[in-house]
């Protein structure tokens, strides 16, 4: 424990802050890594949600939306895209 202290304040030292903004930065860092391992990532995302959609073809239906918001006046859809 007293080597991690040491190892703290020497570093610390090295970057010209307070032990106190060293330490609050590592805690922050660790809470974003740990939670984006808790985190699906796209793969994993796909996999629970295949098959979701249950209405037919999804593009006919995407389409269909799209074009039903350029009738009623909507911004124009860019296709390209």
């Amino acid at each position: 424990m007293s080597d991690d202290k040491a190892w703290l304040d020497a570093e610390a030292k090295r970057r010209g802050q307070s032990m106190t903004s060293l330490v609050s930065e590592a805690v922050a860092e660790y809470r974003v890594r740990h939670v984006s391992d808790q985190s699906p990532n796209l793969e994993q995302c796909l996999s629970q949600t295949a098959g979701l959609w249950r209405q037919g073809n999804g593009l006919v239906w995407q389409n269909h939306l799209r074009d039903e918001w350029a009738s009623s006046g909507g911004a124009a859809v860019d296709e390209s895209a």
